[in-house]
């Protein structure tokens, strides 16, 4: 429970969410587009201050998400509200036992995080104003496993500071599937797909009509997302069931045609065939993306080329476009709409 303080300084309860992030070069308009599409707010370099609260694991950019729950326009007063802070009043975030002083006072255990965000510090920098407000919080400071983890950045003119969680790189444990394909999409990128096909997954469906060895479905499952998955190849389906029971998920995969499904789901994902085995004709690219107008409202297409004229001619909007670059080889990431 956040304690209600005398001041102008602060905020008592979580006022806004504050992420901070990284990728690379090569991945930048994927890391923006995606961050854009679940929080709603044009990142900044680094991070991300909105009023949307998403797990941090979603991203597979994001590394700490800070809850603002007290602010401050000075170190100053920021040392005032943290004085204030008893970590017994807050929440424990792991089973750790606490701290007992000389005078058998239970104390519990704390970290301090200083993040960079709209001002960037040294690692120096960073390790004095850790001790200059950590030392007001009353805890005890352990750098390994607290039980608590607090941040501060200077954010939005102000600094900050509350809870801080760490993301778990959830997406990093799927590399190790029994199948893979030499041209499937990583995981890293195939979750950044899920949450731009999807931001806001919750009572929604994602169909994957070319799932090959199911690197997107894994995604969508490992955040719960009701998916269903199709291939025309039994042997990419029999990879996919393998790769989906390896991670102990359920089997949503069958074998059918994209251009012969029915249905009607929130949003499509669709990695366009393209290597030396399965050249797409232009007329046989239309008929899948035709198909795929059909069975969704939402579209993200996956290709190796501009397919701009496809897309219209199937009746596809652009809504945003990216560039996916590995050496010389780009992706398209191509994400539509289309009105029933």
């Amino acid at each position: 429970m956040i304690k209600q303080y005398d001041s102008q300084d602060q905020r008592h309860e979580v006022s806004s969410y504050l992420y901070t992030y990284a990728c690379h070069e090569d991945e930048r308009e994927l890391c923006a587009l995606e961050l854009k599409r679940l929080l709603d707010t044009e990142p900044q370099p680094g991070y991300v201050e909105t009023p949307i609260a998403i797990s941090p694991e979603r991203s597979p950019f994001v590394h700490y998400r800070l809850d603002i729950q007290w602010e401050a326009h000075s170190l100053e007063a920021l040392e005032q509200l943290a004085a204030q802070i008893n970590v017994l009043n807050e929440q424990e975030d792991t089973d750790l036992p606490t701290f007992h002083s000389n005078g058998d006072e239970a104390l519990r255990t704390f970290k301090l995080l200083c993040l960079d965000a709209q001002q960037t510090f040294s690692y120096e920098e960073k390790r004095q104003l850790e001790r200059r407000i950590g030392m007001c919080i009353h805890g005890k400071a352990q750098m390994k496993q607290p039980q608590l983890l607090f941040g501060m950045a200077y954010s939005g003119g102000r600094w900050v500071l509350g809870r801080c969680h760490l993301a778990e790189s959830v997406w990093l444990q799927h590399n190790d599937k029994p199948r893979h394909y030499s041209t499937a999409l990583s995981t890293r990128v195939a979750r950044a797909a899920v949450n731009i096909a999807l931001p806001h997954p919750t009572g929604r469906t994602l169909i994957d009509p070319c799932c090959g060895i199911g690197t997107v479905l894994v995604e969508a499952l490992s955040m719960n997302i009701d998916t269903v998955g199709y291939d025309l190849n039994p042997l990419a389906v029999q990879g996919a069931r393998e790769n989906l029971q390896h991670y102990g998920m359920p089997n949503i995969v069958s074998i059918g045609d994209l251009r012969q499904l029915k249905g009607s789901y929130d949003a499509l994902i669709v990695d366009l065939p393209y290597n030396l085995c399965s050249v797409l004709e232009e007329d046989e690219r239309l008929h899948m993306l035709q198909a795929a107008a059909r069975l969704a409202h939402t579209q993200l297409v996956i290709s190796t080329e501009n397919i701009a004229n496809s897309l219209a001619e199937a009746g596809l909007t652009v809504q945003h476009i990216c560039h996916l670059h590995k050496g010389k080889f780009t992706r398209y990431l191509w994400l539509c709409s289309h009105q029933f």
